[in-house]
């Protein structure tokens, strides 16, 4: 009589393998689109990839090869370190809107951070056949990297400088900000669809923290709590805040 065997547990494919062409509506989602010609419109459509990511899927892991650029059109994704070489450090979320990871393919280098989805994501990639080709050929796309490679530059600026602080607070709008960036997260508006336990991982603070920091921030009028996400009600002065104790 034989030995039944345990079942192994289900482990999903990779993103790769369950990439989808994009629907109309998420083409809708991708900001820089309405900047390409027809003929760099139709190569770009045919080449954009989608893929329905989840908690424990890696968009980008340190030490591989950088082989597409992504974007966040729906969901929540985080960058972090190898928590495998010591603390544990989450370096920004990554809203809707959000295009990353340009300035790893033109260096063509692995990548030196992790993306992971906090929640179920939609994510798109374009390969890097496409972007490079994009760069050669499209004026109004090289000016689109190079204000995302600036903006980009100026936001971990202010963040190294921040997390010099020990101020809760300080802290929680600092993230919020970064997080309502218009130029680097077009998609999130004036609504961020982010939980407190989720703004908790990003900042590195308990959900019971978070919560006291946003009912601050609330009372000056900065921001709303609502049902399953933050409204920015002033960004002008919650930018204010996050630079008054540096």
């Amino acid at each position: 009589m034989s030995t039944p065997t345990a079942e192994l547990p289900h482990r999903p494919a990779p993103l790769r393998q369950r990439a989808r062409a994009p629907l109309p509506e998420e083409l809708a989602m991708v900001p820089w689109l309405e900047l390409l010609d027809a003929t760099e419109h139709a190569r770009v459509v045919a080449a954009l990839q989608v893929v329905e990511a989840s908690p424990g899927d890696y968009v980008c892991k340190i030490g591989r090869q950088a082989n597409y650029w992504f974007g966040v059109l729906d969901g929540l994704l985080k960058m972090s370190n190898d928590s495998s070489l010591g603390f544990a450090i989450t370096f920004t979320g990554v809203p809707p809107g959000a295009w990353f990871g340009e300035g790893t393919l033109l260096k063509r280098e692995v990548y030196r951070y992790n993306i992971e989805p906090l929640r179920k994501s939609t994510v798109a990639g374009l390969d890097i056949a496409t972007f490079e080709w994009l760069l050669e050929r499209s004026i109004p796309f090289n000016r689109y990297v190079m204000n995302q490679l600036n903006e980009r530059l100026g936001q971990f600026i202010a963040a190294r400088e921040i997390d010099r602080l020990n101020d809760p607070d300080t802290r929680v709008a600092r993230s919020l900000a970064a997080l309502f960036h218009p130029v680097l997260y077009p998609g999130v508006g004036t609504l961020l669809r982010i939980t407190q336990q989720e703004l908790g991982y990003l900042v590195g603070l308990s959900r019971q923290r978070v919560n006291e920091a946003l009912r601050s921030l609330q009372a000056e009028g900065l921001i709303a709590i609502e049902y399953g996400g933050l409204r920015v009600l002033d960004l002008p002065a919650l930018r204010r805040h996050v630079h008054r104790g540096v």
